[in-house]
């Protein structure tokens, strides 16, 4: 949880997914994880590692880095936050990961009460 005014505006925008973009739900390994927002930007933190800022409002035009991902049994379009992310987050929780954010057209996720 993200304690900042303008955290209400962007929960639950971003999920981190595995290599088959299936959402991360493990909540002992996400708190690996410090979430904050900063001067416009989504900025994660963990011990060991350099800081990752993102911006957090960009224009999603760009169908390259569009992609399809599963919550729970659920398909969700969103675009996939790049490769820089995916190396911090693949790095910090030892597994394959990536960030992707869920499109601004995409209908609201249906997220599971307790994965």
């Amino acid at each position: 949880m993200v304690s900042h005014p303008a955290a209400a505006n962007y929960d639950r925008r971003w999920l981190v997914v595995d290599g088959s973009h299936n959402w991360i739900s493990d909540a002992d390994l996400l708190s690996k994880i410090n979430v904050s927002i900063r001067f416009g930007h989504l900025v994660l933190q963990a011990d060991g590692m350099l800081r990752l800022d993102l911006p957090l409002d960009v224009i999603e035009d760009d169908d390259s880095v569009r992609c399809t991902v599963s919550v729970g049994s659920q398909r969700v379009d969103a675009v996939d936050e790049g490769e820089v992310a995916a190396v911090w987050l693949t790095a910090c929780l030892g597994q394959t990961a990536r960030l992707v954010k869920v499109h601004p057209d995409a209908p609201p996720v249906q997220w599971p009460a307790n994965p």
